[in-house]
């Protein structure tokens, strides 16, 4: 309960619609015990009534009433049925879109250890479980509780003492149930974990094909991805072994009951303690009243499920995200772009750091440049400008403005990031571009693809910016999505522009074209740029060059030449290649 309970907030917009399907539940279970009370009536007829109309017509009377009861109890059931699953399905909708919204909230650190694969399968078969414990599972528990109870009544209500011998086997199925609850949950729970798992290994395997294909790996990454299906498999067995036992265990000892009954109810029919249309009826609730307690040893297999799912879903809800906006954010209305880092310290983890008391500062409109060799933190720097991460140490300031106390939606606006390793959406290369400004027009659209050398090659595509990129841009060159990517910051038209490698993979050709598109880019933008090929450095306004985390060099093209430290050193290795 304590489980379901930190759901109920998405299950109360829903409670009329799951209060109708419960007064649904209640008829059906009342159509089912007057069934039986029939029978009874009708045997009670036959055996005490005399021949004639009367008779007769009590018995065409009993035959028109179960007509009724069998018709209304298809009614109520299609309520049951239809209106616990549109609840399930519309409250399974809510968990979803709140659990996306949830890990889109968390911070990148979290990413860092967790694989997409497993993410998608808490979002999707996780949640799933939730519509079988909805719509199946606790309508499940409510006819057959109402059942029990119901049918207990009559029984007692016919004979006490065989009612009571009726009981026996109970307190044994009641230790079995909780028994099976406490054992198998950790085993689906397991079983949960290795579906996802397998479904991150496909996920992998499917995103890096190409590798595969080129490296012929595809034995391997099969070997792979059988070790995986086949660990899930062998989990699942595991628990449904259990259950599989569990169940006819359940029915065994519910039929001891029916045998109580015939031993000893015959004996009292014998003796003339017992009606024979009681001891039928008794019969036949008993089938009823036994047939529940099976029930509910088969559901609580997809109970334990659910529960286990659930808790893996929990884990998501209860991750606090690292970054957040501290009460009373400042949101930023009009933006120089002085940019300043005081002495930031920061690392992935506590015992490996990334940045060591790294200072500089960029004025408005200028263009810093962060070199050095690869793994010193450039890129980091990068991640730390609109607060993807926070510094450990140090700070980092906005006009003035530390950015811990700027909103974070309002510090992102201001900033824009086109990264050697672009990332498309599957959708239209407009649809890609308009990422940087929803609401921009068609004419913004192409003004910002001319402007980052992309209008050309865009119309001389299948459907010009109405064509399908693929997953990931696959359909596209290299150079291609990285233009649109510069397209799309064009559009945003932020003040703070980061380029991280923006030309590193690209042809020379490209690399022009790409290069005039960042020139436009950077006019009137505070602009940090991270670039391997020094020689599109030369004409900004201050090189910060980083060694082992740290600031050991800082200044223009010619003055660090000058020095003859780092700077000059990669200078003349990339001029000697």
């Amino acid at each position: 309960m304590k489980t379901l309970l930190v759901f109920a907030d998405f299950i109360r917009p829903y409670k009329w619609v799951l209060g109708i399907a419960v007064l649904c539940m209640v008829l059906v279970t009342a159509m089912n015990i007057s069934g039986p009370w029939m029978i009874r009536n009708l045997i009670q007829t036959v055996t005490e009534g005399v021949s004639g109309q009367g008779t007769i017509g009590r018995i065409n009377t009993l035959a028109m009433l179960i007509v009724v009861i069998y018709v209304l109890r298809a009614i109520f059931q299609f309520g049951t049925n239809y209106l616990s699953h549109y609840a399930a399905w519309k409250i399974l909708q809510e968990i979803r879109q709140h659990l996306y919204d949830h890990i889109q909230k968390l911070s990148l650190r979290y990413f860092l250890d967790r694989q997409t694969g497993e993410l998608m399968s808490i979002v999707i078969n996780d949640t799933r479980t939730f519509e079988h414990l909805l719509a199946h599972a606790i309508p499940t528990i409510i006819v057959n509780g109402l059942m029990l109870i119901g049918i207990a009544v009559v029984l007692f209500s016919m004979n006490i003492r065989l009612a009571l011998y009726t009981l026996i086997p109970m307190p044994l199925l009641a230790w079995l149930a909780l028994k099976f609850n406490r054992v198998s949950r950790p085993l689906f729970r397991e079983a949960q974990k290795e579906i996802a798992e397998v479904n991150s290994i496909l996920q992998d395997n499917f995103t890096g094909i190409t590798e595969i294909k080129a490296f012929t790996r595809e034995e391997d990454a099969s070997a792979k991805t059988k070790e995986f299906i086949s660990t899930h498999t062998r989990a699942i067995l595991k628990a449904l072994k259990l259950s599989n036992a569990f169940h006819p265990t359940i029915e065994f000892i519910s039929s001891t009951g029916t045998v109580i009954v015939i031993f000893l109810g015959g004996r009292m029919a014998l003796g003339g303690e017992l009606p024979l249309q009681d001891l039928v009826a008794f019969l036949l609730y008993l089938g009823l009243f036994y047939g529940p307690i099976a029930e509910l040893g088969k559901i609580n297999e997809g109970l334990q499920q659910a529960l286990a799912s659930a808790d893996r879903v929990l884990e998501v809800l209860n991750q606090d995200p690292d970054i957040v906006d501290e009460p009373g954010a400042l949101v930023l209305e009009e933006v120089k772009g002085e940019l300043e880092f005081r002495q930031v310290g920061f690392g992935y983890s506590e015992d490996e750091p990334v940045l060591k008391e790294v200072s500089f500062k960029v004025n408005p409109g200028e263009t810093l440049a962060l070199v050095g060799p690869t793994g010193v933190g450039k890129t980091t720097i990068a991640r730390l400008i609109p607060r993807f991460y926070d510094p450990d140490s140090g700070g980092i300031f906005l006009d003035g403005h530390d950015l811990r106390t700027i909103r974070i939606s309002s510090l992102r606006e201001q900033v824009s990031l086109v990264s050697q390793d672009v990332f498309l959406f599957n959708g239209t290369v407009r649809d890609n571009i308009l990422f940087g400004k929803p609401d921009a027009s068609k004419e913004q659209i192409i003004a910002a693809a001319k402007a980052a050398n992309a209008h050309e090659f865009i119309m001389s595509l299948t459907n010009g910016y109405e064509t399908e990129v693929g997953e990931r841009g696959v359909k596209l060159s290299g150079g291609q999505k990285q233009r649109i990517s510069i397209a799309r910051a064009i559009l945003k038209d932020a003040p703070i522009l980061i380029l991280d490698e923006a030309t590193s993979a690209v042809d020379t050709q490209t690399e022009a074209l790409i290069q005039e598109a960042l020139d436009r880019l950077k006019m009137n933008k505070t602009t940090v740029i991270i670039a391997h090929r020094l020689s599109t450095v030369q004409d900004v306004d201050q090189i910060v060059v980083l060694k082992d985390g740290s600031v050991v060099e800082r200044g223009k093209h010619n003055e660090l030449l000058q020095l003859g430290g780092l700077y000059s050193g990669l200078c003349r290795a990339q001029a000697n290649l």
